[in-house]
């Protein structure tokens, strides 16, 4: 017998049902477990277990192990969810390039950021610009970075079709998808007094002895977390608030993706993450009507399905 036709009996030939046991079998690893997925699916925890030894029975490989050690991909399992992944990934790519051609997603798109969201991983769009050129190769890009209040103005104002960033007050006669949550924590340079002292010595009432800086876009939030009256100065971006944190003579609030870079160096550190850091929500912000809107509604689905797929990724359970 050829080699070719060894290889070509062996191969295993996928149908409909084989589908839905994979797609089990993704949400199981992405759940983190069975008993996790049970909701998602609406399925009782037998009849998961069914499914995912079906699928292993199928293809002849232990994906995972389960029961009261807990739920841990084998290397095999492992494997497999990565090449499942790229085929519903293929299988998804080639539904937007079809949905494309059907819509004809060409003409413009204008997308409004805030500025430096580049350092941030949790954002997804680099990625998401990948996939939107995959699908629709013919739009033209404008991408404008603004503060995030004049991000809502000129959305309502209809000169930006869409803006990403977190938003301090909502602009009425819009949507906003949620897509992730973004560290911020409060900052002293190396040559402030507060640099070395430590984190237990320091408490609010120290803090406002001090120069503090409020955004122009969170200047209410900064000015009430420390119940001061005026702060001392003012920033509209965040390049403006690291150089006065630098400075060693300002305290001040950055994205802690952003400030990692001068964390790592030893030119700032947190003080006190334990009661000043928050989670700022990130979205996407656009017109009511945006699911009618052929190049808008593309570029929704494919950045949240990104991210989507990107906290999959980091939640997902180590094989042994």
């Amino acid at each position: 017998m050829r080699k070719s036709d060894s290889n070509a009996r062996s191969a295993i030939s996928v149908d409909n049902a084989d589908i839905r046991l994979i797609r089990i079998f993704i949400r199981v690893v992405e759940a983190g477990g069975l008993s996790a997925a049970q909701a998602d699916l609406n399925l009782s925890l037998s009849t998961i277990s069914e499914k995912i030894s079906a699928l292993e029975q199928r293809l002849g490989v232990t994906l995972c192990k389960r029961g009261r050690g807990g739920f841990q991909l084998t290397e095999s399992g492992r494997l497999v969810f990565d090449e499942c992944q790229r085929l519903f990934g293929s299988l998804d790519l080639f539904s937007r390039k079809v949905a494309g051609l059907r819509s004809n997603l060409g003409g413009s798109l204008s997308i409004g950021l805030l500025d430096n969201v580049i350092t941030d991983p949790r954002s997804s769009l680099a990625e998401t610009i990948a996939k939107l050129v995959e699908v629709a190769p013919a739009l033209h890009l404008l991408i404008e970075t603004r503060s995030p209040g004049e991000l809502l103005r000129d959305v309502v104002a209809q000169k930006l079709d869409l803006v990403v960033g977190s938003f301090p007050r909502m602009a009425l006669g819009l949507a906003y998808i949620d897509l992730y949550e973004e560290t911020q924590n409060f900052y002293c340079g190396a040559g402030h007094p507060l640099f070395s002292l430590a984190d237990q010595s320091i408490d609010i009432d120290r803090v406002r002895m001090y120069r503090i800086i409020a955004r122009s876009y969170w200047a209410a939030r900064d000015i009430k977390i420390f119940a001061i009256s005026t702060p001392h100065a003012t920033v509209s971006n965040m390049e403006a608030e690291a150089f006065l944190i630098l400075s060693g003579c300002y305290l001040g609030y950055l994205p802690d993706h952003y400030a990692e870079q001068f964390v790592q160096a030893g030119r700032i550190r947190p003080i006190r993450p334990d009661i000043f850091s928050y989670r700022a929500k990130f979205q996407i912000a656009t017109t009511e009507d945006w699911k009618s809107r052929p190049t808008v509604r593309t570029f929704v689905e494919i950045m949240s399905n990104q991210i989507k797929d990107a906290e999959a990724g980091r939640k997902r359970p180590e094989c042994n």
